[in-house]
């Protein structure tokens, strides 16, 4: 059978020994390592790199929106491509929608900005609000796979917890019964409209998956810091050092957008 793997470079998709051997990033898994053999990369929205998926590969590993990387969307019918040369060799498409999903863009996944219907998709964050959970979905042949060669071959120990099965389910209704989901795009043209100054090159992402790319990493480092001194909650990203990272619950108000932009912008003229 197939063995190899295709990943994106500058990907991030956990810390488990398989998710760590889909990293292009030597210095972070390096102390991992022995990791999966046969993983190669390519570079996401490298048209060129799409031929590197041949009939020997077995999955491809992509973000609908990579996240590490600056929150990159994908350019030119990019997945799309992808999936129709997965199609073309046999290998499965998988997207990791860990970050995107669950509203984060203004649809239910990630992938349905873009076009396109993957194999697999893999879940997990907004889920459940903010409870631990983590699962994959794809169709009910492949399961099968799972459930009979060999058999109960995912069972965990506390997969399936009730508790959290009734806070996804929970989630789950709120996106699909509220305008929450619509309501990430009217969101974030405030952050668009709030967040302009000098020091800001531009807003890559989208909805409520937003990264403010300043023009150091010095000048990221230093909004970051002052805005949690300040009690609000942004972050770096793994490999785009000059990026603020912001992830917002979908629930926060229009004056809690104002707010937060206020404070982001009170850092950058701080550090003027």
């Amino acid at each position: 059978g197939r063995t190899q793997l295709i990943a994106a470079k500058n990907a991030y998709h956990g810390n488990t020994q398989g998710s760590m051997s889909l990293m292009g990033y030597e210095e972070r898994k390096r102390a991992y390592r022995p990791l999966i053999p046969d993983v190669d990369f390519i570079e996401f929205n490298n048209e060129a790199d799409i031929l590197k998926i041949t009939e020997r590969t077995a999955g491809v590993v992509l973000e609908s929106i990579q996240g590490g990387a600056g929150f990159i969307e994908p350019q030119n019918d990019y997945l799309i491509k992808v999936k129709r040369r997965c199609e073309e060799v046999g290998a499965l498409l998988i997207i990791d929608e860990i970050q995107p999903g669950f509203g984060r863009t203004g649809k239910l996944f990630g992938f349905q900005n873009y076009g396109f219907t993957p194999d697999i998709i893999a879940i997990g964050k907004g889920m459940a609000s903010g409870m631990p959970v983590g699962a994959f979905v794809s169709s009910y042949e492949r399961m099968q796979l799972l459930a009979n060669s060999p058999k109960m071959g995912h069972i965990t120990t506390f997969g399936g917890n009730p508790v959290i099965a009734a806070a996804s389910l929970a989630t789950f209704n709120q996106l699909l019964t509220t305008d929450l989901m619509a309501q990430t795009l009217e969101k974030e043209k405030l952050f668009r409209k709030y967040l302009q100054h000098p020091l800001i090159e531009s807003i890559n992402g989208r909805g409520l998956m937003l990264a403010v790319i300043v023009k150091t990493a010095e000048i990221a480092d230093f909004v970051v810091n002052y805005c949690q001194d300040k009690g609000l909650i942004v972050y770096w990203l793994l490999f785009e050092h000059r990026a603020v990272r912001l992830s917002p619950p979908l629930t926060l108000t229009d004056e809690e957008i104002k707010e937060g932009c206020d404070i982001i912008i009170e850092a950058l003229n701080q550090f003027n």
